[in-house]
């Protein structure tokens, strides 16, 4: 198709597709068109949820003529094989995070991408919320000068609480780096700039853990990625950040983020959500200056609508493969880094997109 809503089909039923559901059927320039899973009955009663017209299997997803833009919300493992297929198929893909596992997949993803003149973008889009972009248009000002330095903090004692199947979450593609490092990464990035150099420790408190919610509660299940990682990250235009990212702390802080500048600190919203104000703290000011946030007020989805209307309008996406790529590229060099016991190069680089333009609306009907 070349005009009018962009058509979408969802692979995966499981717990996060309920929120991007409630977003994309919402939203005027797509039509959530079908929905795909390995048990296709949850797939049929997600549809029925929300009044999407079919469901099935991936391969009936796939063959689809009017779904354009596939979401790819399986787990991790699965993120680049999906995406190949959808590609092969002829689709657009939106990527839930990581993009890949390795940087191998990751780049054959994207190169299969650009050969086949579609377009591969990935979460996290909360970067896209109007929280962080309050935050950016700030910086962007010069609010508090030019960023030197960041602190990043998330600390929890591990999703195996209340995750009724956390398995993926503690195995390869998982772990508080893989699995929240692209939200905290993907932040400092869109402030800082391309990452160039990580040195990262850490490790893994527990070689299990068990189910804690859910019809398998009380399973025991095997650990296998560091369950706490920190990190001095360091940027190519010379700031730097402290990054710590831990399933074992039983302190829970979550969303903490603070930016530095010569003129003053940011702190900012929590970058695993969308909403959010952020706290100016500037030199020779007593008191903190709130910044509420300003834009619209979607969630997961926004990223994926955001592709849409580029992919209509033939111009670059915001959350883009290649910035998610870089950020893998990151993440993999911290654990390399964790593991030799010295510096990494990253060796990728990326261009920063804009910041959202004033009053975007996902809300309104554009094509």
């Amino acid at each position: 198709m070349t005009g009018g809503p962009v058509g979408v089909g969802i692979v995966g039923a499981g717990v996060i597709s309920g929120t991007y559901l409630e977003n994309l059927t919402s939203f005027p320039d797509v039509r959530v068109l079908r929905i795909a899973d390995l048990d296709v009955e949850r797939a049929a009663a997600r549809a029925a949820e929300y009044h999407v017209p079919r469901s099935g299997t991936v391969a009936e997803l796939l063959d689809d003529a009017e779904v354009e833009l596939v979401v790819n919300l399986t787990i991790p493992a699965s993120h680049v094989d999906v995406g190949l297929a959808a590609l092969e198929a002829g689709k657009h893909v939106w990527a839930e995070k990581p993009l890949a596992l390795d940087r191998q997949t990751g780049r054959k993803l994207l190169d299969r991408a650009r050969e086949k003149n579609l377009r591969v973008a990935s979460a996290p889009d909360t970067v896209l919320g109007a929280g962080l972009q309050t935050a950016r248009q700030a910086v962007d000002a010069g609010r508090i000068g030019r960023p030197l330095t960041a602190l990043a903090l998330f600390q929890v004692p591990g999703p195996e609480s209340w995750h009724p199947a956390p398995e993926f979450l503690f195995q390869a593609g998982g772990g508080p780096l893989l699995d929240m490092g692209p939200y905290y990464l993907t932040t400092l990035v869109q402030l800082l700039g391309p990452i160039r150099r990580v040195t990262g420790a850490g490790g893994r408190a527990r070689d299990t853990r068990v189910i804690g919610s859910g019809p398998r509660a009380g399973t025991e299940f095997p650990v296998t990625v560091p369950t706490t990682v920190t990190a001095l990250v360091e940027f190519e235009a010379g700031g730097s950040a402290q990054l710590v990212l831990s399933f074992d702390s039983a302190l829970k802080r979550t969303g903490f983020v603070e930016l530095t500048g010569t003129l003053g600190t940011a702190v900012l919203p929590d970058p695993n959500r969308f909403d959010g104000s952020t706290e100016l703290h500037l030199l020779g000011h007593p008191d903190p200056e709130e910044l509420v946030p300003q834009g619209h007020p979607a969630s997961r989805g926004t990223g994926a609508l955001e592709l849409a209307r580029a992919i209509r309008a033939g111009v670059p996406e915001r959350a883009s493969g290649e910035v998610a790529y870089h950020v893998l590229d990151a993440m993999l060099a911290i654990d390399e880094s964790l593991t030799r016991g010295q510096p990494v190069e990253v060796a990728s680089t990326v261009d920063v997109p804009p910041a959202l333009p004033a009053g975007w609306d996902p809300y309104a009907k554009t094509l």
